[in-house]
């Protein structure tokens, strides 16, 4: 089966991160018992997703992770010309189907090449490492991280296979999600100096965490290796208030931090938690039950740093020839098989450009080269 022909029966299983994956993992499991290849599920609390390990070689210590996520993001509100769910082949030499560059492109060119690799007397072992969730906070990855850690010998390197266009990518920001809660104290929108807007605050909140990036730059806390060279602080969504002529009780906000390896999370939240506290006190002097909660919404997704990699990194060069390596601004599972003293890098086929778009596409000669680069690995493993 070619890779093409593998993407197609990807892109039919219809892994949206809200449902199940385990048909798309039933029939990978199907494919490594064929080759007498062992896998073991790690699967989530209610059961209706699971991760996949595999281990292509011998059991032992040293070999590469083949990492990619099966989930994609939804379809609904994007005007596709054809179905998502089936790959199509337009003459365009393109691809297109939910999912075809992120990342199931990726996965498709490991999972034809495994034929070929069972032949070959490997020295050390390919993994598998095919993750649930990826696309709603990496929340899949670090159970089967630790899994792969505590029953089996250390691999020696991992290749996150998100679309980079084949090009090494070395490092990349860490995401938070964050909800914050304002309330104030309602009243007549005629009485103002009787209640306290909690939209009016959550707005003056708003607006000084737009203001902690200008603080970054003239602090210098800048890496010119980002196309956005500072981390990042945006609020994507408002809601408060019942009615114009009510003071609000209640505004909420949700935001995120997207922070650069060499900062730290917990420094980023602590300057919006400090204006926060001034502006709770202001309100409080007014109306003592008067709070802001800031809640995180999901586990911080760390950074990947340029670091401990070098290994790693030249194999990716050698069997791809002489690529720059480069740092990219969206977050991975790459940064959480770091933070186990994994060397990690990214390097996939497709562009991440067409991620998450309608009409998403992969270009036949990217998949191809996911293919050369899958069977180049293969030979760069076996017993010399």
């Amino acid at each position: 089966m070619t890779a093409a022909e593998m993407l197609d029966r990807l892109v039919g299983f219809p892994t949206v991160s809200r449902d199940s994956n385990l048909e798309l993992i039933a029939f990978v499991e199907a494919l490594l018992d064929k080759h007498d290849v062992p896998h073991w599920r790690v699967e989530s609390d209610d059961g209706r997703k699971a991760n996949l390990l595999a281990r292509i070689g011998p059991d032992v210590a040293g070999g590469v992770v083949l990492s990619g996520h099966t989930d994609v993001v939804p379809v609904e509100g994007q005007p596709w010309s054809s179905d998502p769910f089936t790959l199509t082949d337009k003459g365009d030499g393109r691809l297109y189907g939910r999912g075809t560059c992120d990342m199931k492109g990726f996965i498709a060119c490991a999972l034809a090449e495994l034929p070929r690799w069972v032949t070959l007397e490997l020295e050390t072992p390919i993994w598998l490492a095919l993750s649930y969730d990826e696309e709603v906070g990496c929340i899949g990855a670090p159970r089967m991280i630790e899994r792969l850690m505590a029953e089996h010998p250390r691999p020696a390197a991992v290749i996150v296979g998100e679309p980079t266009l084949m090009h090494p990518v070395v490092a990349h920001k860490g995401a938070t999600n964050l909800r914050t809660t304002v309330t104030g104290r309602a009243s007549h929108s005629s009485q103002v100096n009787q209640g306290v807007s909690a939209i009016h605050v959550a707005a003056r909140l708003v607006t000084y965490i737009e203001e902690v990036m200008a603080e970054l730059r003239a602090e210098g806390r800048v890496d010119e290796a980002f196309n956005v060279v500072h981390s990042s602080l945006h609020v994507g969504r408002i809601q408060g208030g019942t009615a114009i002529n009510i003071m609000a009780r209640e505004c909420t906000f949700e935001w995120e931090i997207r922070h650069l390896p060499s900062d730290r999370f917990e420094d980023l939240t602590g300057r919006v938690d400090a204006r926060a506290e001034a502006l709770e006190a202001e309100m409080r002097r007014r109306a003592p039950e008067a709070s802001i909660v800031t809640e995180p919404l999901n586990q911080t997704v760390p950074a990947l740093a340029d670091d401990n990699n070098a290994e790693v990194l030249a194999l990716c060069q050698d069997l791809l020839g002489e690529r720059p390596a480069g740092a990219v601004a969206y977050a991975t599972e790459a940064g959480q098989f770091q933070r186990q003293g994994l060397p990690t890098v990214i390097c996939g086929p497709g562009s991440i450009g067409q991620a998450h778009q309608p009409d998403e596409y992969i270009e036949h000669e990217q998949l191809e080269a996911g293919a050369r680069f899958m069977a180049a690995l293969g030979e760069r493993l076996q017993r010399k």
